[in-house]
């Protein structure tokens, strides 16, 4: 915290203070206790004015001896001591009741004490950061963009007949991990309203790199998305005894980028003739430029409707309240698990022994090499599509200018090489922790096996988060960015990797060279507004400015 102006002046004058029982402060008047405890300032005026025969002088004299012999007597009386304590009614742990623990990192990395802090030096914590800190923590100008989905008159009455059809019905499998799910149930809801179909709860297919069997309402909360959604479209947990026995029609080659036009044209005479239509793959099939109102739809479903189920929001909220505890922190998105390093096409660089391990499993499966394999290590480097390495991370940090004492929560799953993989940025930041440094003895042993569920914690606790970085891009960074837009742009730093890594190779650049050019590189990727119409073809639910948030001024246009 920063001390103020004068607390180290040796001209500053001292105030001695007294203790005094309780029921003498009580018959007494808040002049006379101020007299008593605040000396006069001396003058040389005044000296003169002193005598031993002044009246006033024999009744202070008098009182002072009463005051000390009653003390010596000693009686009975409760003192009260100033300065009065700066957390008077500090009794308890940040952590209540059964929360009290020692937050101990499975992989070694929290410290034992760091999360044991009193509940009112915690809120002291909270007021102590100021400008002085340096501007890391400020939060980029939202120039009053607020969501704002206003639907068109003729939407809502498109709505009335859509949600009477009862006869048609839309089965989709959703893949891949829960960030890629929520996208493809963004897009099945979409669908299922260009073809005015009911939607049956979407299918999570397992996942056959996690083995994870988690259902939908075991994600996210079943009820709210049905209730949020009922305006748009008619959504049921399963198909009627009607359509049980009707056999879909499975489609699989949706293109990339279909528009409503292609879903209407290729889907709407199957499911009227089969009333049931099964969808898998629509990862990126439906198109990002449609219509304004399915855009705002798009939105609504993925900012309002997925929510969370109660019980993975009750632990992620708890976990991001103990990181709140001590005021402002940063969230990391780490992309440095083995499959990452291989699909990527990228090494860790941290020894020939483990980049090895990568190299070795990618040509044993070279399918999971995902896109431009044409391209070697280096030029993937140097075209920003490789993870940044926490050495990497850190120069970044510093350059930004965090505090050196920041509290840090990084998401991601155990990096390859463990602890080592992290040590340079342990050593500059060593408030780090993650979902099992904060979580208490038990907390998270239901969800061991639930890789969806800790991607949702983590979901979680990075979107409360006071700055958020993503070491690479993916859909938990596009999800987050969103979210975080739609919340009035919280702070959300994306990595310049493509103009900044050539920076990063060059030994000798001074470090303070450095830092500046790297903070001039990010000035403009803060998390400000940026208009998706700008961006050509870019997903409405990372930019939603403007179809999804207008400025006041828009808004009380369309309200007029």
């Amino acid at each position: 915290m920063a001390l103020p102006k004068n607390s180290n002046s040796t001209t500053k004058k001292k105030v001695s203070y007294i203790s005094v029982p309780s029921q003498i402060i009580n018959s007494l008047s808040s002049s006379s206790l101020q007299s008593l405890l605040v000396s006069p300032k001396k003058s040389s005026r005044c000296t003169n004015r002193f005598s031993y025969r002044n009246p006033r002088i024999w009744f202070l004299t008098l009182f002072l001896v009463s005051l000390f012999g009653m003390l010596k007597l000693g009686f009975n009386v409760d003192p009260i001591s100033l300065p009065f304590s700066r957390h008077p009614c500090s009794t308890g742990n940040s952590f209540h009741g059964e929360e009290k623990h020692r937050a101990v990192s499975h992989l070694g990395f929290a410290s034992k004490n760091d999360m044991q802090s009193n509940s009112s030096s915690s809120e002291y914590r909270k007021n102590e950061t100021s400008p002085a800190e340096g501007d890391f923590w400020k939060q980029p100008d939202g120039l009053g963009f607020k969501p704002c989905l206003g639907f068109t008159r003729q939407y809502r009455k498109d709505s009335n007949s859509i949600l009477k059809n009862r006869w048609k019905y839309l089965l989709v499998v959703v893949s891949g991990g829960m960030n890629q799910q929520r996208n493809q149930i963004v897009d099945a809801v979409i669908i299922a309203r260009i073809l005015g179909a009911s939607l049956v709860v979407p299918v999570l297919q397992v996942n056959v790199i996690w083995g994870d069997e988690s259902e939908f309402a075991d994600i996210f909360d079943l009820e709210h998305f049905k209730n949020v959604l009922a305006d748009d479209v008619h959504i049921v947990s399963s198909l009627p005894s009607t359509h049980v026995m009707t056999r879909p029609v499975e489609e699989k080659r949706t293109p990339l980028h279909a528009s409503p036009q292609w879903i209407r044209a290729h889907y709407l005479k199957r499911i009227n003739r089969e009333r049931v239509l099964l969808l898998r793959g629509l990862d990126s099939r439906l198109s990002n430029d449609l219509p304004s109102d399915l855009q705002k739809l798009r939105c609504k479903v993925a900012f309002q409707a997925l929510r969370f189920s109660p019980r993975i929001l009750e632990l992620g909220n708890k976990l991001a309240s103990r990181m709140l505890s001590e005021g402002q922190y940063l969230s990391l998105h780490l992309r440095m698990e083995k499959d990452v390093w291989v699909r990527t096409g990228c090494l860790p660089g941290l020894t020939p022994e483990y980049d090895e391990i990568v190299n070795s499993e990618r040509e044993r499966h070279p399918e999971l090499l995902t896109g431009r394999s044409n391209m070697t290590y280096n030029q993937r480097k140097l075209a920003g599509l490789c993870p940044l390495t926490a050495l990497e991370v850190t120069r970044l940090l510093k350059a930004l200018e965090a505090p050196k004492d920041a509290r840090i929560y990084w998401a991601g799953g155990d990096p390859l090489g463990g602890k080592e993989a992290l040590e340079p940025l342990t050593k500059e930041f060593p408030h780090l922790y993650n979902k099992h440094d904060l979580a208490l003895p038990g907390e998270l042993e239901p969800f061991a096996k639930k890789a969806s569920v800790m991607a949702a914690i983590d979901y979680i606790v990075c979107e409360k988060s006071d700055v958020f970085i993503p070491s690479h891009g993916g859909n938990m960074g596009h999800a987050l960015q969103g979210q975080r837009a739609y919340a009035g742009h919280k702070k959300y730093i994306t990595p310049n990797k493509r103009q900044m890594l050539p920076y990063f190779m060059n030994a000798s650049l001074p470090e303070s060279d450095f830092n500046r050019i790297v903070k001039e590189l990010h000035r403009e990727s803060l998390g400000q507004p940026e208009l998706r119409t700008s961006k050509g073809g870019k997903d409405v639910t990372k930019h939603p400015v403007p179809e999804c948030m207008c400025s006041d001024r828009q808004q009380q246009q369309q309200q007029e």
